[in-house]
């Protein structure tokens, strides 16, 4: 239960974030940025990026089941704009 209330107290806190849970993942991409990696999830029915940092490389999770909270994002790359989910929250079901 304290998982739970922890969840709730962060979504109340912050108003723009967005709880899924059960999301199946279609693609798991790991790449080394400086002292961190960037990990990219494309999720089944969705079709905009979710992204989040590690300090170490993690398993991959392409088929599992995941809760995820986040946020939309975009980030300006050469002049055009792209969306993506910035994700503070990643469990695995």
């Amino acid at each position: 239960m304290k998982k739970k209330s922890s969840l709730k107290k962060l979504l109340q806190t912050h108003s723009q974030l967005i709880h899924s849970e059960e999301q199946k993942v279609l693609s798991h991409v790991q790449r080394i940025d400086g002292e961190w990696v960037i990990n990219t999830l494309m999720v089944e029915g969705c079709d905009v990026p979710f992204r989040y940092r590690r300090a170490r490389q993690y398993r991959n999770l392409k088929g599992a089941r995941v809760n995820l909270t986040y946020y939309p994002e975009t980030e300006t790359v050469a002049g055009l704009e792209f969306e993506f989910m910035k994700v503070v929250r990643i469990r695995q079901s």
